[in-house]
């Protein structure tokens, strides 16, 4: 019998909230952690259709460069700032850190799993996509 080691993970989408004060918002992205494996990634993608119904004038280049500056503090390195020499958990608890932006991650979740990489591509298809 083969056992299979599933290790704890979190996960918080990102939400884009073109008007603020209308708190109205479409899922863009998510971020997943896992400790276990010192994984952190996140994987974005914008239906600019939906944010345009939302809000004729959004900043639709806008909100593609935050979004595209989260993935790249996921990866670390010199893309990620200052951010660069942060271990994954630090770059993961920075990014999921309440703020009111026009692009702001939600409730952090947790679950298991054998595969973090694949769980945020599942994660990407089932709530953003």
């Amino acid at each position: 019998m083969t056992t299979s080691t599933r290790d704890v993970f979190e996960y918080a989408l990102l939400r884009v909230v073109p008007r603020v004060e209308r708190g109205e918002q479409i899922n863009a992205g998510v971020v997943v952690y896992c400790r276990a494996k010192s994984y952190v990634r996140a994987l974005t993608h914008l239906d600019e259709a939906k944010l345009r119904a939302l809000d004729p004038e959004a900043d639709v280049t806008g909100v593609r460069a935050s979004l595209t500056a989260v993935e790249s503090h996921c990866r670390g390195g010199g893309d990620a700032g200052q951010a660069a020499d942060d271990d994954p958990g630090r770059r993961f608890r920075w990014l999921v850190a309440p703020r009111s932006t026009v692009v702001q991650p939600g409730p952090v979740h947790t679950g298991l799993t054998e595969d973090p990489e694949a769980e945020a591509d599942r994660l990407l298809d089932l709530l953003v996509r």
